[in-house]
């Protein structure tokens, strides 16, 4: 099976102390990977390195076989929303999406067509300020889309979203997966991971567990919740 992301005894350091250390797995085409641990484990490290936000102390984080500062196109390759990727107040939905259509060098089209596919046609023109925050949520995704990737890489995607969202949420990625597609989904929630996930990695600076849902599951005595909250337990 295809890889389109891989961590390769990824560490970074800051300071003293590794923010995360010796991270190896593997995204796959054709699945969803959940990224999960407590609040400081190293998540958003892990998510920067990948998408050439921070540099690797030891070891490598890697796209499609390379470095992501080497891809040619990058938003055709992967799609990234990540926590504290901000959008002026003062634009519209569909502006937003035009400069980041514009900057992907993706096709003029694009931008209603992901603007459906995200359920914010109606809401394309409204200035962000006056979004909800699922609302930016799906804005978020939309402009992960928007080059039209094989890869995304997503931070919290259902923070903010309403049952009818999540539902969305869930379908959605789904369905990218199922044609062709990979996703690399840090989340808190959980129960929402259970739903979409074909494979979990628990981080807690270091790799705790990395499997397919199932696995993680048995552990927990059929529950994901009850397994990372046992597998955490182990490590301290």
């Amino acid at each position: 099976m295809t890889v389109h992301a891989s961590f390769e005894s990824f560490s970074k350091k800051r300071g003293t102390r590794f923010a995360v250390q010796d991270l190896t797995f593997d995204v796959r085409a054709g699945r969803v990977v959940g990224l999960i641990g407590p609040n400081g484990a190293g998540k958003s490290t892990a998510l920067a390195g990948l998408t050439g936000l921070v540099e690797a102390t030891s070891g490598r984080a890697r796209v499609f076989g390379t470095d992501y500062r080497s891809l040619r196109k990058p938003a055709s390759r992967m799609g990234v929303n990540l926590d504290g990727m901000g959008v002026e107040p003062g634009l519209t939905g569909r502006r937003h999406l035009e400069i980041c259509r514009l900057a992907a060098g993706a096709e003029r089209d694009n931008v209603d067509r992901i603007l459906d596919q995200v359920d914010l046609a109606a809401e394309a023109g409204k200035k962000v300020r006056d979004y909800s925050l699922g609302m930016r949520q799906r804005l978020g995704i939309a402009s992960a889309l928007i080059g039209n990737p094989q890869l995304l890489v997503l931070d919290e995607p259902a923070n903010g979203l309403d049952p009818e969202g999540i539902q969305w949420l869930r379908r959605f990625l789904r369905e990218f997966a199922s044609a062709g597609g990979s996703a690399l989904v840090s989340s808190h929630q959980l129960m929402e991971l259970e739903q979409v996930a074909d494979e979990v990695v628990i981080l807690k600076q270091r790799t705790l567990f990395r499997g397919s849902l199932e696995e993680a599951k048995a552990l927990g005595g059929g529950s994901l919740e009850s397994a990372y909250f046992k597998i955490l337990e182990r490590a301290t």
